[in-house]
């Protein structure tokens, strides 16, 4: 049965890199569910943060072959109960003024912020987990959300280690 896991990949900041590591899971037939990418503290390392739904064995394979490619410093699989993860949702929603009330209450009520305002619509911005935007985007229908936009997840394990600290004790 296929799981979803998290994978925290650092890799030289070069291009072509981001390349590479997609084509592996391609060829593999792996869809990526979500993907990240971002500088690091260290201006020469980026992190690549990889969600992927697949079977225990094939993924294994993947993170080998992974581990292989040049560019590729270090990766660490995060566990679903040590990690903290977020991602960014941008949601344009129809809001004329019989209608702003209302969206701005469960705009509100969900912790999320009005980042433009136009004579019809709204657009509204949220950070959190899947299921807290999942939970956003469901309570917004029914005023009609004509557009959506959404980063990859990031994340980071919790405690007092850090992936980077792991690869300097190489």
């Amino acid at each position: 049965m296929a799981e979803m896991h998290t994978l925290s990949v650092l890799v030289e900041n070069k291009p072509g890199v981001l390349m590479r590591v997609a084509a592996l899971f391609a060829r593999r037939g792996f869809n990526i569910k979500s993907l990240a990418v971002g500088e690091t503290e260290h201006p020469e390392i980026s992190r690549m943060t990889i969600i992927v739904e697949v079977d225990e064995a094939p993924f294994e394979q993947v993170t080998k072959q992974l581990n292989k490619l040049v560019n590729v410093l270090k990766i660490v699989e995060l566990d679903p109960e040590e990690k903290v993860e977020r991602r960014l949702i941008l949601l344009k929603v129809r809001a004329d003024e019989t209608r702003r009330t209302s969206v701005l209450q469960v705009v509100d009520l969900f912790r999320a912020h009005v980042v433009d305002v136009q004579t019809e619509t709204v657009v509204i911005e949220s950070i959190g987990s899947l299921s807290k935007l999942e939970a956003l985007l469901h309570s917004l229908e029914p005023f009609g959300v004509t557009e959506i936009v959404q980063s990859g997840a990031v994340a980071i394990g919790r405690g007092s280690r850090s992936i980077t600290d792991q690869l300097k004790e190489k």
